[in-house]
């Protein structure tokens, strides 16, 4: 994949050194195109030396070859990281002042901003408006990861780790070579993902093996369609997923309230996480002891049935709810009447234990729809299935 970097004039451009080793030793050409100040985080040779090419930044180098109708052309993917305020600012005006911007405007591949700035900076109206300018335009802008930034501040803005950069740029990419749009541009999606855990005592709880590697490929992949992404996550011990806000929880109440509260603006709400259907009726505040006496019965109270809740009172019109069942044996029987007690609109039915489902890089699942249709997905790598799935979902949005 021929692949145009864009650098902005952020402390953040050192992460895009990494990003930048990340592709080229996967295979990817990369030409990096730095604006003008980018050059004083991060210089010429460095770039030219990690991707093997030369690197300007300027629109004046090379004239004879018009560098930016050329990389524009050619390019199969534009991701720029970090998109500073000012980046954004001068991309959705539609200026040209320097080779990148030049690119920007000539480019028909997907095109990915990675902002990275001070959380004031992001939530400033004005760059709000930017985005969603760029976004309406078909550019997948990312959420920015919230955590330190320069100094003692902290918050959203920080620019997401490489290697979570390079799982969108090599998904959206995909996607642009096989000629398909970011289909979920403007649309907030929210994700569930990883498995609860009810506490017995301070040391013990109930759990499960879930791992979260389906929920986090769903928000990777919806990110890389475009849409905003809110991800809330029990239990996981994943890298945070770029383009994705996440919210991390612990137990199956502390996960209904999360995803209660982000699903209430949601165009479409996917239940991965494997949420414990029972909770110990009392938590003991000590740790249990082992004593000669047999222990007492652990007395177990049903929780909430989230899934069901949520597809029972649609928090927004028009909401599209899937869910997720996890089973060991009669999968279609069991997955026909999980889909009628439940209410959503698509299950995703998949089978588990003995390294099959959790803990492992790959899936495979039949889809079952209210209207009776069902979707076969073979074994292959969770965001294959992540990606049927979104497919599933944009059809309902477009329908």
């Amino acid at each position: 994949m021929r692949i145009v970097l864009g650098v902005g004039a952020g402390i953040a451009a050192y992460k895009s050194c990494e990003l930048l080793r990340l592709l080229t030793e996967s295979g990817h050409d990369v030409r990096v195109v730095p604006t003008p100040d980018a050059l004083r985080f991060v210089g010429e040779a460095t770039w030219a030396a990690l991707s093997g090419h030369p690197v300007t930044a300027s629109a004046w180098s090379e004239v004879h070859e018009v560098p930016h109708v050329r990389l524009g052309q050619q390019a199969d993917l534009v991701m720029v990281a970090p998109a500073t305020a000012d980046l954004l600012a001068r991309a959705a005006a539609g200026m040209s002042g320097d080779l990148l911007t030049a690119v920007l405007l000539m480019a028909r591949c997907p095109v990915i901003f990675a902002p990275a700035m001070h959380t004031e900076m992001w939530e400033h109206p004005a760059t709000q408006a930017n985005v969603t300018t760029l976004r309406e335009r078909g550019c997948v802008v990312l959420t920015p990861a919230a955590g330190r930034l320069t100094g003692k501040d902290t918050g959203p803005g920080r620019l997401p780790e490489p290697a979570e950069l390079m799982r969108i740029a090599v998904r959206a990419g995909a996607r642009g070579a096989a000629g398909l749009a970011p289909d979920l541009t403007g649309r907030l999606v929210v994700v569930s993902a990883g498995g609860t855990r009810e506490e017995l005592d301070p040391v013990r709880f109930l759990g499960n093996w879930s791992s979260g590697r389906q929920g986090y490929a769903l928000a990777a992949t919806a990110a890389a369609r475009g849409a905003k992404v809110t991800l809330v996550a029990a239990n996981v011990t994943l890298a945070d997923p770029a383009g994705a806000s996440v919210v991390h929880v612990t137990s199956a109440a502390q996960l209904r309230d999360a995803v209660t509260e982000a699903a209430r603006d949601a165009d479409a709400l996917v239940m991965a996480a494997a949420v414990a259907d029972y909770r110990p009726e009392i938590r003991s505040e000590s740790k249990i002891k082992k004593t000669p006496a047999a222990p007492e019965p652990i007395r177990l109270v049903e929780n909430p049935d989230i899934l069901r809740e949520l597809s029972g009172r649609r928090l927004r019109a028009g909401q599209v709810i899937v869910g997720f069942a996890a089973e060991t044996g009669d999968l279609l029987g069991n997955g026909r009447a999980k889909l009628a007690a439940k209410g959503c609109d698509l299950l995703v039915v998949n089978k588990v234990g003995h390294g099959t489902g959790f803990g492992v890089s790959d899936n495979e699942a039949v889809i079952l729809a209210a209207d009776g249709a069902q979707t076969r997905v073979p074994l292959g790598p969770k965001e294959a299935l992540a990606d049927v799935i979104w497919d599933l979902v944009a059809g309902m949005f477009a329908g």
